[in-house]
């Protein structure tokens, strides 16, 4: 079913709710890294543009206590997002009371208003991230139509997607997907549900156990799966490959081999492997086929891996990558990852479709991000679509 999204509604002189996800790395108030910002401006300029006056909601970080705040506050994003949109935006550093209410209706058609923290309402009970349905409810009352833009949380319930969104739809109103959540939609469910074939997924990451539901998953949909990062050696040791001191989850082994007992040739791991006796990007390093030594551990694919992974890739039509090859954070042992970024930059007929915060930072830093069709913003909610879940935040939009 098709979902309803921001251009199927008329916002002229409406107060529009727009959950973004403007969960960006700030420290001593200065933004690392804005792309969640800049990806959520074609929504909140088409409610501008049309007339309407734009309310914006969003969580930022984990509130476990008052001190919390401080460091937390929404309004550094606030006065940046004014930079990028190069119009005034009202902070209010309430998320609920006169003075927002008051703001609110202050609010002129084209205005742009940002909420103070979401998460602030989890102090008191976690009302925020444990969606209560009293606080959806007030949200929900502020606003004539609501959008949500954030995929990064669709995977949560929370008060400000699922309870705004449900309490709007109780009303009668309605609740629309935004630019970035359809776009999201669009690439990953169809790469998953009805790609272009050959489908060839690369999955990296250190854990098994964060990657199970996904491989199983993908292995009934894609033509090839290929394993790098630390998962590897947890199918090593299925395999009865030695692997030193590399990371292995010991309760994850049996799975390991139910894995490619049903994925025969699917399974692509790494043959060789780039090996060093500590965990530190000045350590030694070298390369070592087949078993590792004792005393090493693996900590990147080796270049036999990284052609054999361009060799799966070549012909590929559909091709979804989330997580990196190996420490991706250390610089001596990036290789890996940066060699299938760059190569995915050149599958020019290919739909590339990459989620996940060190593939992006990856295919971010070789400067291939423009060649590639689809980045998510989306972590854990990529993971869980990929997953074949059904999003809470998704789920709540009303349909066309």
């Amino acid at each position: 079913m098709a979902k309803l999204t921001v251009s199927d509604l008329d916002v002229k002189s409406k107060k529009v709710l727009i959950r973004v996800d403007f969960n960006v790395p700030i420290k001593g108030g200065v933004i690392g890294n804005d792309n969640r910002m800049v990806a959520a401006l074609p929504t909140i300029n088409y409610v501008t543009e049309n007339g309407g006056k734009a309310i914006l909601f969003s969580h930022l970080g984990r509130i476990k206590t008052e001190d919390d705040k401080k460091e937390l506050s929404l309004r550094p994003v606030a006065e940046h997002l004014a930079e990028l949109l190069n119009k005034p935006v009202t902070f209010v550093p309430e998320t609920r009371g006169a003075q927002l209410e008051d703001a609110i209706n202050n609010m002129e058609d084209g205005d742009v208003l940002v909420v103070e923290n979401t998460r602030f309402e989890d102090l008191d009970g976690k009302k925020e991230s444990g969606n209560d349905p009293e606080l959806g409810k007030y949200w929900a009352s502020l606003g004539d139509v609501f959008v949500n833009d954030a995929f990064g949380t669709a995977h949560r319930s929370h008060a400000s997607n699922v309870g705004i969104s449900e309490a709007m739809k109780a009303e009668g109103k309605k609740a629309a997907a935004g630019y970035l959540l359809e776009k999201e939609i669009q690439f990953l469910g169809n790469a998953v549900d009805d790609p272009k074939t050959p489908f060839v997924a690369i999955l990296g990451g250190a854990k098994v156990s964060d990657k199970i539901g996904v491989i199983n998953h993908l292995l009934g949909k894609a033509d090839k799966v290929i394993v790098g990062g630390g998962m590897t050696y947890t199918f090593y040791a299925a395999k009865g490959i030695k692997i030193g001191n590399s990371l292995v989850e010991e309760d994850k082994i049996e799975l390991a081999k139910e894995i490619m007992e049903k994925a025969g040739d699917k399974l692509v791991l790494p043959v060789d492997n780039v090996v060093a006796t500590e965990f530190n990007n000045d350590a030694p390093s070298q390369v070592a086929e087949g078993d590792i030594p004792d005393g090493y551990m693996a900590l990147d694919i080796g270049p036999k891996s990284v052609q054999l992974f361009k060799d799966t890739l070549a012909d590929a039509k559909t091709v979804v990558w989330n997580g990196p090859m190996g420490v991706f954070e250390m610089s001596n042992f990036a290789k890996g990852t940066l060699e299938v970024g760059k190569f995915l930059g050149t599958l020019s007929d290919a739909t590339t479709i990459v989620g996940g915060g060190d593939s992006t930072a990856a295919v971010q830093q070789l400067g291939v991000a423009d060649k590639l069709t689809h980045i998510s913003t989306g972590g854990g909610a990529s993971l869980e679509y990929l997953e074949g879940k059904t999003l809470p935040g998704i789920a709540a939009v009303s349909d066309k």
